[in-house]
């Protein structure tokens, strides 16, 4: 297949900062399209926390929801995979299409690198997490543990007093240690999570020792889905982030980008928020664009 469609805006991702930015443009009657290959950051997770008046709700009916409000005022979308951006402005798709746009956004957030731990993986979204804030609520006053992250550990200790810190293959330093103050504290490497009917049971290990754990919480290595945007020649900071203006413009002036990808700290509900202030600057620059133009 080799058919091609133009739209005013092309937003490749369709996770909450994508829909976000597809409603505004729609509502401000723009053609616009959604492309996503359907493989959401937080799929694993039951609920999402943290996001006003949809605490609670599972990830995918988030996406339900805010793909039917989309679909409402006229955006449309693809399910697929962009395999190339051209300077030309055109998307092409791996099922053969190709979208040619007038500006194009990017919201495909990021993958979590999970550390290399026997059951980790298995249990992520479930009893493993990240976020305090997103999941701190939900295991209050349970047996916690932390692997790791001294910071993550500080802030654990406003929902749990049951918290025990395992530095697995790190040290802990004299300033960690009197900052973790009684913070109870398991030395020795992690071996695996002992799992038991799907759930944490507890964490073994390297000498056998097995600490009875209900709730896990990690400290991923963010990788941003930003080759599309490495492609098109976006410039990237001393981190090796993408960089954005307050608008989330990027240093090619027809590609904004929004979320984790471009903020890889961003909770649901902020990525949202700056995919939304993203789709007003890129509607205000296509009416700039069309008076000049005009005129």
């Amino acid at each position: 297949m080799n058919d091609t469609q133009k739209y005013d805006v092309a937003i490749v991702g369709g996770g909450p900062a994508g829909l976000s930015a597809a409603l505004v443009l729609s509502r401000a009657r723009r053609r616009v399209v959604v492309v996503d290959a359907g493989n959401p950051r937080n799929a694993p997770a039951a609920n999402l926390h943290g996001y006003l008046s949809r605490d609670g709700l599972s990830p995918a009916e988030l996406l339900r929801i805010g793909r039917a409000e989309v679909r409402g005022f006229g955006g449309e979308f693809v399910e697929d995979t962009v395999l190339r951006a051209r300077h030309d402005r055109a998307l092409e798709l791996a099922g053969g299409r190709v979208i040619e746009a007038r500006r194009l956004l990017v919201t495909t957030g990021l993958t979590d690198e999970l550390p290399d731990i026997p059951g980790v993986a298995e249990l992520w979204g479930g009893d493993v997490h990240h976020c305090p804030y997103c999941h701190g609520w939900e295991v209050r006053d349970r047996p916690v543990g932390v692997l790791g992250s001294v910071h993550h550990a500080l802030l654990l200790r406003q929902w749990t007093d049951d918290l025990i810190f395992f530095p697995h293959t790190g040290e802990i330093g004299d300033e960690d240690a009197r900052r973790l103050g009684t913070t109870r504290v398991a030395p020795g490497k992690v071996e695996r999570l002992v799992i038991e009917n799907g759930r944490l049971a507890g964490i073994a290990l390297a000498d056998g020792t097995v600490v009875a754990r209900e709730a896990l919480f990690v400290r991923p290595v963010f990788v941003p889905k930003d080759a599309l945007l490495g492609s098109l020649g976006c410039a990237r900071d001393g981190d090796g982030l993408v960089t954005v203006d307050r608008t989330g413009r990027t240093s090619v002036p027809w590609v904004w980008a929004a979320g984790n990808t471009v903020d890889p700290a961003a909770s649901i509900i902020t990525a949202a928020g700056d995919a939304a202030r993203a789709a007003g600057a890129l509607n205000a620059d296509l009416v700039e664009e069309d008076v000049t133009r005009a005129g």
